[in-house]
């Protein structure tokens, strides 16, 4: 067998399950198609939940591969959801049992001999740097680690007569991944466990069964396993925007709106190309992010703004989405003018909207109205335009 090399840390990533408990309660989550997903490929603040475990291990400097294991019938999202993860060797399918799944794994990876394996629950998202690296710090002096949190509730045990005991909270500690391992430690200990009729619930269980004492870390309370739909609503924090801008009518022959040339006998007057409707969106997601406005960001006294395609300040904007780890949920913006007619460009705005955001056209709002001849937009004079966003964030971020 081939030696390993020094510090080399797998993370082995099980993603196999089925998640019935989630698919049971699915039914009251946003995401229409949240039933049908497995809970590993969820949606979650733009990307599959299995992708933000598999970043975390893939931006951390001491981990060398990572192994995941899926199902035979979730080939095409795994791909997905690895998409650009360099670190990913080949997957392979796991067994019936989540037991069987890490078997699998471990047998994978016998040709790269490992010195330290992280066992970790592909429905753990928020998994941080700072719990990867405390695991792989008490791997140097003990062969298997437990990242612990303590509880809070209180805990009792009860038997079948129904009578019950009340447990010693201060003793007890809930138990999360990723679980660090000397890779030749686990690996024994599954190969031992193959004569046994009995299963453990981690792979922590099964090494203490055959004598391998376990110690802990301090864990980290951000990181969740999410078991039913209502978990994956409760890591999301949902924010509004709101935005408004108007122009005026100039000598020309064409309007922008939503990124869409309108064919008309007079154009929009402004700094950029007067595109009433995008800046009123873009304004819409700063608010959102409490980050100021289009003026700020895109001031008149720069002179590269001067006829800029609004679509810079939308990309720019949804780029700011981005960074803080959120995404946009949905979008509904409302045109205010007398002319020109907005209803047979309106599903060509959608589509525009959809593809500089790149969202689904289905959570895009377009809609025009009238002031009843009433002000500057009942006069004819311009173009207003108002739109609300809602921004889904990470939980307290």
């Amino acid at each position: 067998m081939p030696q390993h090399s020094e510090n080399q840390n797998i993370a082995l990533i099980v993603a196999a399950g089925r998640g019935h408990r989630f698919s049971a309660s699915a039914g009251n989550a946003s995401h229409e198609t949240a039933s049908a997903l497995p809970k590993q490929y969820q949606p979650l603040n733009g990307a599959p939940v299995l992708q933000h475990a598999l970043k975390a291990f893939e931006n951390h400097q001491l981990i060398s591969h990572i192994q995941v294991v899926i199902h035979p019938d979730d080939l095409d999202l795994y791909a997905v959801a690895s998409l650009g993860i360099t670190k990913c060797l080949p997957a392979i399918y796991g067994g019936a049992e989540r037991q069987a799944s890490v078997f699998e794994g471990l047998k994978a990876l016998q040709n790269l001999n490992p010195q330290n394996i992280l066992v970790h629950d592909a429905a753990r998202p928020h998994l941080s740097e700072d719990l990867i690296s405390r695991i792989l710090a008490a791997l140097e002096t003990s062969p298997s680690v437990i990242p612990v949190l303590p509880l809070s509730d209180t805990v009792k045990l009860f038997y079948e007569d129904q009578t019950s005991q009340t447990l010693p909270r201060d003793r007890l500690k809930r138990v999360q991944t990723p679980q660090g391992f000397d890779y030749g430690t686990l690996l024994k200990a599954h190969e031992k466990a193959l004569t046994m009729e009995n299963t453990f619930t981690d792979d922590a269980s099964l090494v203490e069964h055959f004598g391998t004492e376990v110690v802990s870390v301090e864990g980290d309370e951000k990181n969740i396993k999410l078991t039913v739909g209502s978990d994956l609503m409760e890591t999301l924090e949902y924010r509004t925007g709101s935005g408004f801008d108007a122009h005026r009518f100039t000598n020309g022959a064409h309007v922008m709106l939503c990124g869409v040339n309108i064919p008309y006998d007079q154009t929009l007057e402004g700094h950029s190309d007067a595109d009433v409707a995008l800046h009123a969106l873009t304004d819409a997601i700063m608010g959102a992010l409490a980050a100021g406005d289009i003026g700020e960001h895109f001031p008149m006294s720069d002179a590269t703004n001067k006829d800029r395609n609004s679509e810079d300040f939308l990309k720019y904007a949804a780029n700011l989405v981005t960074k803080q780890k959120a995404h946009i949920v949905n979008i509904d913006l409302t045109i205010i003018c007398e002319s020109p007619k907005i209803s047979p460009f309106r599903q060509k705005m959608v589509q525009q909207l959809a593809a500089i955001l790149d969202m689904p056209e289905n959570r895009i709002s377009v809609k025009a109205t009238t002031t009843e001849k009433m002000g500057f937009t009942g006069r004819s004079e311009g173009i207003a335009a108002q739109a609300v966003t809602s921004i889904a964030f990470p939980a307290g971020f």
